[in-house]
């Protein structure tokens, strides 16, 4: 089959089934395969010239409107949809199955809450998400619950007064989307007034697939001390 995966999480899952993409964003993180642009920008045209036979994008990475255009244009796409861990083992499951993968999902066993995160996701102005996203899902099921898991908006603006506000054991700086590194800690510190403040792989925070089982495994271990 020739694919365009439009999800990173998607192109890392094939390359790990052994289907290589005939293309896919520059944020996959695959030099060498073709890039079509990014997950919010990608070239349309670029795509329908490659005449895939399918295209994969996912409603939380990709545009409506990109998606559309393709499929106006004559393109099979699949629309995935994954904001907790039982829609990453659905949808994985679906994607395994179009592309003759014999993967099966494991089985979840989440711990009860134990902590409480701040995990901002974009800053100026400050970002993070609510319970109904995949990361949320991932955390809680490591024992980790997140700040804004009520909030009615899924990626609520936090707005810098409100930081000092937050009831948190501890703040997580993911490195993606936006690519927290350790400069930015002390910052953190002082406008959240939280001591324990810790650099996470975006990665295996909002990376779902082949991914997963490893990604919790990893972030229970940088937590063990937190959520043991």
């Amino acid at each position: 089959m020739r694919i365009v995966s439009l999800v990173p999480s998607v192109t890392e899952t094939l390359l790990a089934w052994g289907v290589e993409p005939v293309a896919c964003t520059r944020f996959c993180e695959q030099p060498q395969l073709r890039h079509v642009g990014g997950t919010k920008d990608p070239h349309v045209g670029a795509i329908v010239e490659l005449a895939p036979d399918l295209v994969v994008v996912d409603r939380e990475e990709n545009r409506r409107e990109d998606a559309e255009e393709l499929v106006a244009r004559g393109v099979r796409v699949v629309d995935l949809h994954v904001t907790s861990l039982d829609d990453a083992a659905k949808e994985t499951a679906r994607l395994a199955e179009l592309v003759g993968s014999d993967w099966s999902p494991e089985v979840v066993q989440s711990r009860p809450i134990g902590v409480r995160a701040f995990v901002p996701i974009w800053r100026r102005p400050w970002m993070t998400f609510n319970s109904s996203t995949y990361g949320a899902s991932l955390l809680s099921s490591i024992g980790v619950g997140i700040s804004h898991s009520l909030s009615a908006t899924t990626y609520p603006e936090v707005a810098p007064d409100e930081l000092r506000e937050l009831d948190v054991d501890v703040v997580l700086l993911p490195t993606e989307p936006y690519a927290f590194a350790e400069r930015h800690v002390a910052e953190v510190r002082d406008l959240v007034g939280v001591d324990d403040v810790r650099i996470v792989d975006g990665r295996d925070l909002f990376w779902w697939g082949v991914r997963t089982d490893g990604a919790r495994e990893r972030l229970a271990l940088q937590l063990r001390d937190l959520v043991s």
